[in-house]
């Protein structure tokens, strides 16, 4: 068991097919055991 730290920001968070993604890879992490650290900065500007 470890500490892990995700940080994620910009274009893989800018939809929520992205943030389901990221939250996959949170997941994986916990589910081996690890304590998750997440750190999520500003998301991607979207001008569609």
């Amino acid at each position: 068991m470890g500490i892990i730290v995700q940080k994620f920001g910009g274009s893989s968070v800018e939809n929520t097919d992205k943030l389901f993604n990221v939250c996959s890879h949170i997941i994986k992490e916990y589910d081996k055991g690890n304590y998750v650290v997440v750190v999520v900065s500003a998301q991607r500007k979207n001008n569609r």
